[in-house]
């Protein structure tokens, strides 16, 4: 059934039957000792005008579907394939395709796709009905009757609505109608796929515009969702077809490399395999090594990538083995006697991919260059990874319950993933709801879709967000919060304070920032970091409605910026010198950290000198501690002699040791000496609102901490940067005083004063 597994001669297009199985699997399944002839969907036809079988007996046509079905579920009740089977054929009796073959092979088609691929009973039973509603009489109140509510609930979820009704939306609101089922029932776009499949198979017969029409909207929407379902043995062969459609002479040159390729004596896949089957075979290792032909697309794209195609670029080797532990077994043995390529690596088993897929990638490398992919698998992991969730069976049936008529057994703990609701088929259902113009919804599902690869990032509390790679901290924030993000006014990501426009990677830890004013709006330039539909349609529905609006919000936080308490914006006074008492800096030294340009704030200034607190081994120096670091006990401390017989004392960790050093200042041991006064500079980071500089100043004076100097920089995006020295008068409180000021609403950090050589102020920890 894998497209993956052959390659076809001719574009299945222009093909003019409608075989359902139009090509070979590589692999063989596991639980199947010899292959089906291949089966003649037109010589089905042609029996299914014959009508119905005799009671209690399966019709001839859907014998094929009810074998392919054992093979997977063997006990199975076939009763209601056989009654539905009646059902179809009668309601389309007379009803002709367009190739001219009987309309009953279609759904006899479609449904033998799902029954190659695994799907149970009742997947089956709503394939063989799922054009009767929309095509015959048939209704979905007899559905329901005849067959219960879960056919009933899959047959309309496929069922297109009427252009009568919708016009041009037709397409994209069934479309619609068709992903809302799905979030309930997975197995409807399961059916959806398979029917795609079939019709893509006998496009030949359509005009070439709607040949071309019909292959993008396969290429754009349905293929991404057999991606994102893990079906790749549909995907596989989507693409092929779709490739010689639009792409009619790269689909040619293709196939005449894979023909030439093939007709040159020697197959250096085969060669690599046998190599490998003797190594595993040497280990003790039961594994099946298979030669896995890559697909049209496939070669294509790794042509592209390469360049002039070599023996070993026309496929892979695939290595399956019977439990987890064996394929890690197998790695070691091929990178043990073999040469692998390391960078080659993945490992989807420890992490699977979003879609359920789980594999080892490897490569290994020949004598004279060429490079072998392997995948190494179980045939548990094989199934799914062709399968996807058609391969679950009925993922809603209950655990404890026996299966009800056509439902499949459970397979055992950790061989089965919940697929009714996947991140990304949350996000879509979540965001097409705020994208009510079916031409919005329609660009913007195909600008989803195009996003295949999924990352997940960890909120403080432990949950997750699942977003699509590229996301940002914009993506996240309205992933978390919906249209509450608008009040969004920062982030942290991996405990550090991030831009909202920051990129996030696969497992960081994001932190979301919420304002309290309520009059807080996006940004327009958020429109510009925003990867996801969602955050893009919300921003763009308030901007809607606030015309004019989000101008003036900060490209970073988007939150309107507003001046501390105290401090109007066009008044700002020269920013005062503390009176600490120390030498002046001699001009040698390292230059101070810059003073913001900033009034003088709140806070009296202690003028008490400060007491000689440090001991150096150069008699009769005098000490000073270095302003750009303000060490404090019980800091790890060096101190450097200075013009003027001085020692300036920083902390062990300051930049401005390395400059020292690099200028050949001498360096001079320095400890604390019995004291444990001190003065320290911090920086506390905020955003703006009324009254912070009183709350923080008044928890600095709850701390029984004096305030020697305090400046305030003018606002910058919504972000306050104050700077504090403080006379502490005991060092051991510098902990708990820097939690206090943390704890101020709207401060988000606080920190030593660090002077970084050549740069401006920036944060060194407590």
């Amino acid at each position: 059934m894998s497209a993956e597994a052959t390659n076809p001669a001719t574009p299945g297009p222009v093909a003019p039957t409608a075989s359902a199985a139009a090509a070979a699997p590589a692999v063989p399944r596991a639980d199947r000792r010899k292959s089906r002839p291949r089966i003649d969907l037109r010589r089905l036809g042609r029996a299914a005008l014959l009508g119905p079988a005799v009671r209690g007996k399966l019709p001839d046509a859907i014998s094929h579907v009810a074998e392919a079905h054992r093979a997977h579920h063997p006990d199975a009740d076939l009763d209601p394939l056989r009654r539905a089977y009646v059902l179809a054929e009668s309601s389309h009796r007379g009803q002709m395709r367009k190739s001219g073959e009987p309309y009953i092979t279609h759904p006899l088609a479609v449904t033998l796709i799902l029954a190659e691929l695994g799907a149970e009973t009742t997947t089956l039973t709503a394939s063989l009905l799922h054009d009767t509603v929309e095509d015959t009489d048939v209704t979905l109140d007899q559905v329901r009757e005849q067959f219960g509510e879960e056919v009933r609930y899959l047959v309309d979820g496929v069922t297109k609505l009427e252009k009568v009704d919708y016009g041009a939306a037709a397409e994209p609101e069934t479309f619609r109608k068709m992903l809302v089922a799905t979030g309930s029932d997975v197995r409807v776009m399961s059916i959806k796929l398979a029917d795609r499949l079939h019709n893509m198979r006998t496009l030949g017969v359509m005009r070439p515009e709607k040949q071309e029409r019909i292959a993008k909207v396969t290429r754009d929407v349905l293929i991404p969702l057999a991606e994102r379902l893990g079906v790749q043995a549909l995907k596989t062969e989507m693409e092929d077809l779709v490739f010689a459609i639009l792409h009619p002479e790269e689909y040619e040159h293709t196939r005449r490399l894979i023909a030439d390729n093939a007709a040159r004596p020697g197959d250096p896949l085969a060669e690599v395999a046998d190599e490998m089957r003797g190594v595993l075979r040497e280990a003790g290792l039961q594994a099946e090594v298979l030669i896995r032909p890559r697909h049209f697309v496939s070669v294509h794209r790794v042509g592209r990538k390469r360049g002039q195609l070599r023996g070993t670029d026309f496929g892979r080797l695939l290595v399956l083995v019977g439990e987890d532990a064996d394929c890690y077994g197998v790695l070691g043995e091929l990178h043990t006697c073999m040469t692998p390529v390391v960078s080659e690596f993945k490992d989807f088993i420890a992490v699977p991919k979003f879609n359920l897929y789980q594999s080892l990638h490897t490569a290994v490398a020949r004598r004279d260059g060429q490079v072998v992919e392997v995948l190494i698998r179980t045939h548990q992991m094989h199934k799914v990874a062709e399968a996807g969730v058609v391969a679950l069976g009925n993922p809603y049936a209950p655990a404890s319950d026996t299966p009800a008529s056509g439902a499949c057994e459970h397979p055992a703990d950790g061989e089965r993933a919940d697929p009714t609701r996947p991140g990304w088929l949350s996000r879509l259902l979540d965001w097409q709801r705020a994208a009510p113009d079916p031409d919005t919804f329609w660009s913007t599902l195909r600008e989803d879709l195009a996003q295949d690869r999924e990352i997940t990032v960890f909120r403080p509390d432990g949950g997750t967000l699942g977003l699509p790679e590229g996301a940002t901290c914009v993506d996240a924030a309205y992933a978390q919060y919906g249209e509450d993000a608008h009040a969004c006014i920062g982030a942290r990501v991996n405990g550090r304070l991030a831009t909202l426009s920051t990129v996030l990677r696969d497992g960081d830890t994001v932190q979301l920032l919420m304002g309290q004013d309520p009059a807080s709006e996006p940004s327009r330039e958020w429109l510009e970091h925003a990867h996801t539909p969602a955050a893009r349609i919300a921003i763009q529905r308030w901007l809607a409605t606030h015309p004019g609006g989000g101008a003036g919000a900060d490209e970073m936080t988007g939150a309107r910026a507003e001046p501390a308490e105290g401090i109007p914006a066009p008044h700002r006074a020269p920013t005062a010198a503390p009176a600490d008492g120390t030498a002046p800096p001699h001009p040698a030294d390292p230059p101070a950290a810059p003073r913001p340009a900033a009034a003088a704030a709140g806070g009296a200034a202690a003028t008490r000198p400060r007491r000689a607190d440090v001991l150096a081994d150069l008699p009769k120096a005098a000490v000073r501690l270095a302003g750009c670091c303000t060490p404090v006990p019980p800091d790890a401390i060096t101190g450097f002699a200075v013009r003027g017989g001085v020692v300036t004392v920083h902390r062990a960790e300051c930049a401005a040791v390395a400059h020292m050093k690099g200028r050949g200042r001498t360096e001079v041991g320095v400890r604390w000496g019995d004291t444990t006064e001190c003065r320290v500079t911090l920086i506390a980071e905020s955003f703006g609102r009324p009254h912070l500089l009183a709350d923080l100043t008044e928890a600095i004076a709850s701390a029984g901490v004096d305030i020697v100097s305090a400046t305030v920089e003018p606002p910058s995006q919504q972000r306050v940067r104050h700077t504090y020295t403080l006379q502490l008068p005991d060092a051991a409180r510098l902990p708990a005083l820097m939690r206090a000021m943390r704890d101020v609403p709207g401060v988000y950090d606080v920190a030593r004063a660090q002077h970084q050589t050549g740069g401006p102020l920036t944060d060194a920890g407590a």
